[in-house]
């Protein structure tokens, strides 16, 4: 008897699955506000997860005025039309469902995501309806979801004072130091209009007055005084940036509606597997000025069931809770950053091996966190590595 003759069985690849990672900023943010963040993130991704094509978009430039409702109506049809025309282009069928969605916001926009997304569970027919557009996750960055710390406006007020005394040094040192040359030491009694940030008394003045010498007398002493101590947009910078926060979003002060915002995030996370974290920044204990830890926003009591979906982003540079808050994508003033890019991809990691149903073990979870650190190190510049990396 003949042996049956070998059948040769070809498997077809099956397309990448598609990812797409949508970055939206805050108040008076821009399209520059992620700086490289986004193509970091989507080279650790591309790196670390078979059979994936990532893209990261950013939702371009919006007015951060007016009401929340307007701007989530906005970005809702944005993502409705941006999800249909990259499932046709890839070949999945627009509006079938197949292309998973990261939402990552900052500030503001993190409020921005929260509400989309809930708008987009509350339109499904019914509630055994699945999600569309197929949201896996909505991640925040520094977002008051429970308001602002109060103590961001008494750090900044209190800057505000002490670059006041500076500035009044400064400018009696100016004129005093150009008296000695011989221009006028008259300083005008009108008061000040306003406080600009801090300079360094010594690598400021010993940088530029010989050049002032040079050009002559009490008009550039005038200008630079100006400079230090006239400057009416940067008084009480920190301040005003945060109160504006306050306009702009009026539901900050209802605290029932932030919390309503927070148990329905929750809520889409147990029972539609959407994955919802928060990064906070967090400046450690700087004794004598400051022995507690500092935050930009409001933490939830720590037995609280949301406590979970709030993470620590540690920076040791920022001087304050506002360099902090808007330097967060910034490598060479955040030195957290390096570590807020692994935490970002892994959670976006484990969100796409979720919605494939794969629950990774602990040994390949360590692999793939190997794994990320290596793509993570080829994107890095040189000139930085050696301040934001741990």
């Amino acid at each position: 008897m003949c042996c049956p003759t070998p059948t040769t069985v070809t498997f077809k690849q099956l397309p990448p699955d598609l990812l797409l990672i949508v970055f939206i900023h805050g108040f008076k943010g821009t399209d520059t506000t992620f700086e490289n963040f986004p193509s970091k993130i989507e080279h650790v991704l591309t790196e670390t997860i078979e059979n994936l094509k990532v893209e990261c978009i950013l939702f371009p430039a919006y007015e951060t005025k007016g009401q929340l409702n307007a701007a989530v109506e906005h970005f809702a049809d944005w993502l409705t039309t941006l999800t249909v025309q990259r499932e046709v282009a890839n070949g999945l069928g627009g509006g079938a469902g197949k292309t998973n969605i990261v939402l990552c916001g900052h500030s503001m926009g993190g409020l921005l995501a929260a509400d989309a997304l809930r708008a987009f569970v509350n339109s499904r027919p019914d509630k055994s309806a699945p999600l569309w557009p197929k949201i896996i996750a909505c991640i925040a960055f520094d977002t008051p979801y429970l308001g602002l710390h109060p103590a961001v406006f008494k750090n900044s007020a209190t800057k505000a004072v002490e670059y006041a005394g500076v500035a009044r040094t400064v400018v009696s040192d100016v004129f005093s130091l150009f008296g000695k040359k011989g221009a006028s030491s008259t300083v005008s009694g009108q008061p000040p209009l306003a406080i600009a940030a801090a300079p360094t008394v010594e690598s400021g003045w010993a940088k530029w007055a010989p050049a002032a010498y040079a050009v002559g007398g009490a008009l550039v002493a005038s200008a630079a005084a100006g400079t230090a101590y006239y400057r009416r947009d940067d008084i009480g910078s920190g301040y005003s940036w945060a109160t504006d926060h306050m306009n702009y979003v009026r539901n900050l002060w209802d605290e029932e509606a932030l919390r309503k915002r927070m148990r329905d995030l929750d809520d889409i996370q147990v029972h539609l597997g959407v994955t919802f974290c928060s990064f906070y920044t967090l400046l450690p204990p700087a004794p004598p000025s400051f022995s507690s830890p500092r935050t930009f926003v409001i933490l939830p009591q720590r037995t609280s069931p949301i406590a979970a979906h709030f993470l620590p982003a540690i920076n040791h540079q920022a001087a304050d809770e506002v360099q902090a808050h808007t330097n967060m994508f910034n490598p060479r003033s955040n030195d957290g950053y390096y570590q807020l890019g692994l935490d970002t991809a892994k959670i976006i990691r484990e969100a796409v091996m979720a919605a494939r149903g794969i629950i990774e073990s602990g040994d390949t979870e360590a692999r793939k966190d190997v794994e990320a650190a290596a793509a993570m190190e080829k994107t890095w510049p040189d000139q930085v590595e050696s301040d934001a990396k741990p």
